[in-house]
């Protein structure tokens, strides 16, 4: 058995959270392993200062810690299960799922106000596609404009007047004990999460008997079967972290329910569907899901926003 565990994470202070819960966790089950936790900067970090990622950018989030995981300078990643690409490099797993956190959107706003209450012309934050189009579907007057930083300092930006309102995700804001500025939370079978939103994973590479001995305590398979089915969805869609898709999964008894959507950049036309199938069998769920939405008009969809000028 290992008696140092390294961790590998981004250091915004929602990722040192996440880090460090499951530091918590693996100490609890094994007093005895020392557990270090070792900040890399990422790509996307440097995104979030100033530029902007496009929609089919993958593993910004990710690379160098997953590169520091495969040369062996840590022993596993701790990632928001959406920032992860829906195939991952050769060598790694994902070793650990915690469980869920509420996986749904909310609005934080000047005043509170809830979507409906906000003013025509309204601006709001969100750096991704995914939400700038839900957005404008429930209202094509407002305007969506890119907003990047960790969630105190967006905040601060509404704050400021910068901003009337922005969209994030729930279970950050929980996790850093912010919902107090919390306006409204958006029903996900009607605003779309992410793939993997609310989930924390653990990665760690293939062939590693004592990390998975290390890992298995933490393991919950019900949010597990949920992740496997929407990155399955991810998968068949082709899609990176920014392609505007979203997805909802619930478990009821022995029944996988999903339903998703895929929107259009320019036209603000959608394609949304529903699928269910054997909880056992969450890929294939995730998968048939995506095929339905892709004979959905999804595929023309997915066509022109890859090639924007065909």
């Amino acid at each position: 058995m290992k008696s140092l565990f390294r961790i590998g994470t981004r250091g915004s202070q929602l990722a040192l959270y996440q880090a460090e819960l499951v530091k918590t966790f693996v100490e609890k089950d094994f007093p005895l392993i020392t557990v270090e936790i070792v900040k890399i900067k990422t790509s996307g970090d440097m995104i979030r200062r100033g530029g902007s990622a496009p929609f089919d950018t993958k593993r910004v989030y990710t690379r160098e810690i997953e590169e520091a995981l495969l040369a062996g300078e840590v022993d596993a990643a701790v990632h928001s299960a959406k920032d992860m690409s829906a195939v991952l490099p050769e060598g790694l797993k994902i070793g650990a799922v915690l469980e869920r956190e509420d996986a749904r959107d909310c609005l934080i706003s000047k005043d509170k106000k809830i979507l409906s209450e906000l003013p025509l012309g309204a601006r709001i934050g969100t750096s991704a596609l995914r939400r700038k189009m839900q957005l404008l579907r429930w209202n094509p007057e407002l305007v969506i404009e890119e907003i990047h930083g960790n969630v105190d300092s967006r905040i601060r930006k509404i704050e400021e007047g910068q901003y009337d309102a922005l969209v994030l995700a729930y279970a950050g804001v929980k996790r850093l004990g912010l919902v107090n500025y919390v306006a409204e939370i958006f029903p996900e079978e009607t605003f779309y999460p992410a793939p993997g939103q609310g989930i924390i994973a653990v990665q760690s590479r293939i062939g590693d008997s004592e990390t998975d001995e290390i890992l298995g305590p933490i393991h919950h398979m019900p949010s597990t079967r949920q992740l496997e089915c929407e990155r399955a969805f991810l998968k068949r869609l082709e899609g990176g972290c920014q392609l505007p898709c979203g997805i909802s999964t619930k478990i009821d008894g022995s029944r996988l329910k999903a339903s998703g959507g895929l929107f259009a950049l320019e036209t603000r036309d959608w394609a949304e569907d529903r699928f269910e199938g054997g909880v056992d069998h969450p890929a294939e769920v995730g998968q048939e899901l995506a095929n339905k939405i892709l004979q959905n008009g999804g595929r023309e969809i997915l066509e022109k926003i890859r090639n924007p000028n065909g």
